[in-house]
């Protein structure tokens, strides 16, 4: 396992994270979570992902049960949450990043990760009803706080991210220093373009979400929806539609001999192709079971092998 500096920061995160989006809560209890958790230590793992909004809040809870029972270094972990969606109905308590919620929501999600504090901490989605000013002044007064160590975004446009961090700096405030997009081989114009200028500008690192694109760049999906994915989770057949495109479905077996080839499977090709961007920082990676965290770390031993000549290959496969 290699680490990367998170953007301009001196933060070190392993290029393969991990992630507990859908699964925890949904598709695995706390045993499968400290099992599949300790596999990605295993292996390198230093920073581990999670949401406020996850299972409404039994993500973080799970979280937090295992990394009691794994009893890890604190300063060796690289731990997450994101803010927005919020867990309850009131009108400052969801869908919003007021300060009145940010202030509230650390302190809920803390509780429940059995932590003194976060390393990361994100807007989970921009707010268009909240000044970004009010929202940068929450966000640098947690850190300030000591509730969360660096604070960063999750898809906002180039613009919100830059007038975050413009608005920071005007007023000495924390600045936002990663954003969480979505980046796969079917979704690259935002990392690859609109986020182009802000790497050398204001040094924004990257944690970026969904490499396999829910799964579908795993091929696993070209007979149909198998019964224990993500996709036959309830509430999210919006996954299901998205995984068995068939245009989709066949340029990903368009991979099926490329990482042949390689002595790879297409999910491990997939990822290590992510991984070859400069300008990701880590690849949040997920999984429900142990064997699924063994085969995406192999990932590691694919990135030397996609030359020039490779990737090429693998675009022009997907290529919409």
């Amino acid at each position: 396992m290699q680490y990367r500096r998170l953007g301009r920061s001196g933060l070190k995160v392993s290029e393969l994270s991990f992630g507990s989006w859908v699964t925890y809560g949904n598709q695995v209890d706390t045993k499968s979570a400290v099992d599949c958790m300790a596999a990605a230590w295993d292996a390198g793992v230093n920073f581990f992902d999670n949401a406020e909004v996850y299972a409404k809040g039994m993500s973080e809870t799970i979280m937090g049960e295992a990394l009691k029972q794994l009893g890890w270094r604190r300063a060796q972990m690289v731990i997450s949450t994101k803010f927005f969606w919020g867990i309850n109905d009131g009108p400052n308590e969801k869908n919003t990043l007021n300060r009145k919620y940010l202030m509230q929501a650390i302190d809920g999600s803390l509780k429940r990760l059995q932590l003194d504090y976060v390393d990361l901490v994100f807007c989970h989605r921009p707010d268009p009803h909240t000044p970004i000013e009010e929202t940068v002044y929450a966000m640098s007064d947690m850190i300030t706080q000591g509730k969360a160590i660096y604070w960063g975004t999750s898809e906002w446009s180039a613009d919100e991210i830059r007038a975050a961090y413009e608005i920071a700096e005007r007023h000495h405030l924390h600045k936002p220093v990663m954003e969480q997009p979505q980046y796969n081989l079917f979704a690259r114009e935002r990392v690859e373009r609109e986020y182009a200028r802000l790497y050398a500008d204001i040094g924004l690192g990257t944690t970026i979400w969904s490499p396999l694109a829910s799964g579908l760049l795993t091929g696993k999906y070209k007979d149909g929806i198998p019964a224990d994915s993500r996709a036959a989770v309830k509430g999210y057949e919006w996954i299901a539609e998205r995984v068995t495109d068939p245009a989709k479905v066949a340029a990903v077996e368009k991979l099926r001999p490329i990482a042949s080839d390689l002595g790879c499977t297409i999910s491990q090709l997939a990822l290590a192709w992510c991984l070859k961007n400069p300008n990701v920082s880590t690849v949040i990676t997920g999984a429900s079971r142990v064997s699924q965290v063994h085969e995406n770390m192999k990932a590691l031993d694919v990135v030397p092998k996609l030359t020039a000549e490779v990737v090429k290959a693998v675009e022009a496969a997907t290529a919409g």
